[in-house]
This record gives structure tokens, C-alpha cells and sequence, in this order.
């Protein structure tokens, strides 16, 4: 494979990861102003009619088990959805990008347990320094705050959500797959603002344009690029291209001034984003490089 074929997909997947980035300080803001559930049901509600509108006879060619098989990932990938959510909301939008990345390192761990792979020793190197680089970035004091640990909760659904699409998915399917979880991950949230009487519509035209730059352009756009990108790249440098998220995260957050740059987080991040490289460079034969590239992801 070419250098200059692998070009224009590795930049539009760094342009994507820069989208997925950015939307955690816009979330951060527009979760003051609207509950994370009606947020949430709103935007994967556009996503998931957009995709639909798309493909349509994509998600006809799965057939029953496939469309129970997108429904049980986009599941996993709602609760995952909220709890990040939620966590964003008490915690830093760059703390938030930082523990989202964790589903690299959750990813192999989950399949060294659920699927019986061999874990090399790299990766408890690279658990290790996660650990200390998010100690650096969220302790406060010797207690971590509860939304470090929803963020986290969330890594751990992502990862679950990564390992079972490497087992499920199968060529040609990205598309119709893709469009079913959508619609599972809207139906998961509009099911959590039943408790307040259904969703309310994002209260000004600054938040609209939030919610619609998040469901078509990081939602439905995002994984129509991750799927021409991912088919003209190895997965080995696709993962290593979007472990970039979380640096573009902190970024935005300090350039919109939603937080301040400092040590902690320069270290804790050098940290993490080394625990990172070294889980995606470590030995694949049966690990996370068994996966198909399209698995690697957690923000839509």
C-alpha cells in the first residue's frame, strides 16, 4: 500500500477525530442549559433518521439477527452515552477526553477476559501509566470525583461495545450495522427522559446548532468517514490516529477557555496517550488487532 494512498484517508480520519474531539466542550455547555437525556434523544434521534434516510436497504439486507445484533451494540453504546454525558457534566471537558480514551486500554483487557486472547505484558505496563496519568489529571485530594468515575464506566461500555462488533460484524454490513445502533442508541435515550415526561427540544438556536453539528457532522457524517477511511488504512494506524481524541479534547477546552492548561495536565496526559501507543503497539497476533478496523471507536 502506497503512501499516497493512505494519505487522504489518514487525514480524514485525523479530521474526524478533531470533530469528536471538539464536542466535548460543546456538550459541557449545552448540558447546562437542557438535561443529558433530552440532549442525548434529540441528537441520535437526527442521527439515526439521517442514516436510515441513507441506507435503508442496508439495514434491510441484515435480516432479523443482524438487526438484533445492532440493537444489542447500540444499547451498550447509549448507557455508554450517558454515563460519559453525565460524567462530562462534573467534571473537565479535557479530564472527560482523557478517561474517554481508556476504552483503548479496556479493550484488550475485556478481550483477554471475555474471549479467552492472551493479554501481553505491555498492556499491564500501559494500565499502569493510564492509572497514574489520570490520578495526575482528577484526584482531588485521595478521592476521585464521581464523574471520572461515570467517564470511566463509560470506557468500560465502549470497550465492551468495540469487542463484540469485532465478533459480530461482517463485511459489507458496516453501513445497515451502523444505522440500527443509531437507532437503538436514540431509542436508549428517549427511554431515559420517560421519567420527566419525555424530551424537551434544545432551548435556543445556539444549542440547535450544537445538537445538529453533533448528530450529522460527529454522528452520521463521522461514521461515514471512519468507514471509507478504515478501508484504505491498517487498523494498527487507524487506532493510532484516533488515540489523538482526547489531545484535540484538551485542546479545544483550553482554546474556548472552558479550562486552564497546566502541568497536571500536561503530565496526566503524556501519561494516558502513553498507555495508549503502547496497547496499540503491542504484539496483535491475537489481541486487539484481531478486530476489524471499523471497531475502533467510541465517540458517534
Amino acid at each position: 500500500m502506497s503512501a499516497r494512498t493512505t494519505t487522504l484517508p489518514t487525514l480524514g480520519l485525523l479530521a474526524m477525530t478533531a470533530v469528536w474531539g471538539s464536542t466535548f466542550f460543546m456538550i459541557k455547555d449545552v448540558v447546562t442549559r437542557m438535561p443529558v437525556a433530552d440532549f442525548l434523544a434529540v441528537r441520535f434521534a437526527i442521527a439515526a433518521l439521517a442514516m436510515l434516510a441513507l441506507f435503508p436497504r442496508h439495514v434491510w439486507r441484515l435480516g432479523r439477527p443482524g438487526i438484533m445484533r445492532g440493537l444489542a451494540l447500540g444499547v451498550i453504546y447509549g448507557i455508554g452515552q450517558l454515563l460519559q454525558t453525565w460524567g462530562l457534566q462534573l467534571i473537565a471537558p479535557s479530564v472527560s477526553g482523557f478517561a474517554t480514551g481508556m476504552y483503548v486500554v479496556f479493550t484488550p483487557i475485556l478481550a483477554t477476559l471475555l474471549l479467552r486472547q492472551r493479554m501481553p505484558g505491555v498492556v499491564w505496563v500501559a494500565v499502569g501509566l493510564s492509572t497514574a496519568g489520570l490520578a495526575l489529571l482528577s484526584l482531588n485530594g485521595v478521592s476521585v470525583d464521581a464523574g471520572v468515575w461515570l467517564t470511566l464506566a463509560s470506557a468500560a461500555l465502549y470497550a465492551l461495545h468495540i469487542v463484540l462488533l469485532g465478533q459480530w460484524s461482517r463485511p459489507g454490513e458496516a453501513f445497515g450495522l451502523s444505522a440500527v445502533q443509531m437507532v437503538a442508541i436514540a431509542l436508549v435515550c428517549l427511554v431515559a427522559t420517560l421519567p420527566h415526561g419525555g424530551p424537551v427540544t434544545p432551548p435556543d438556536r445556539a444549542a440547535w446548532l450544537a445538537v445538529l453539528y453533533m448528530a450529522l457532522i460527529a454522528g452520521a457524517g463521522a461514521m461515514l468517514m471512519q468507514t471509507w477511511a478504515q478501508a484504505h488504512l491498517p487498523a494498527t494506524r487507524a487506532a493510532i490516529v484516533m488515540t489523538t481524541e482526547p489531545v484535540f479534547a484538551a485542546a479545544f477546552a483550553v482554546a474556548f477557555g472552558s479550562d486552564v492548561f497546566g502541568w497536571r495536565m500536561l503530565a496526566g496526559g503524556a501519561l494516558v496517550l502513553g498507555a495508549m501507543y503502547l496497547v496499540e503497539l503491542a504484539p496483535r497476533r491475537k489481541l486487539v488487532g484481531a478486530l476489524p478496523a471499523e471497531a475502533v471507536h467510541h465517540e458517534v
